[in-house]
């Protein structure tokens, strides 16, 4: 009925052969696993690099945007200021046009 040998021999044998592939099996399972937490680690590692550096774009972004508002805030103050010096200018020009019109009729 059995294939297995009736001496306790055979049972013996047998029964190390089922335990050292048992065993086997446990060992390569354990490799498999602690490979598997190591990738885990390594993805937890890699996730947090990635998180840092959006945190770093995201300051560089903020940093950037005030610079921005700044220079645009400069800017639009130097386009008043050239507005008004030229204005300045054209009046200035028309006084010393006067003048000369005014020296020329005497």
């Amino acid at each position: 009925m059995s294939d297995r040998p009736a001496n306790s021999s055979g049972n013996a044998e047998s029964a190390s052969v089922d335990l050292d592939a048992a065993t086997r099996r446990l060992m390569a399972a354990l490799d498999a696993l602690e490979s598997a937490v190591e990738r885990r680690h390594e993805a937890d590692r890699d996730e947090n690099e990635l998180a840092i550096r959006i945190q770093a774009l995201g300051a560089d972004r903020s940093r950037l945007a005030d610079e921005l508002d700044g220079s645009l805030v400069k800017s639009r103050r130097l386009e008043r200021a050239n507005r008004e010096i030229a204005e300045r200018l054209d009046a200035a020009i028309g006084t010393i046009r006067s003048v000369l019109d005014a020296g020329d009729s005497s």
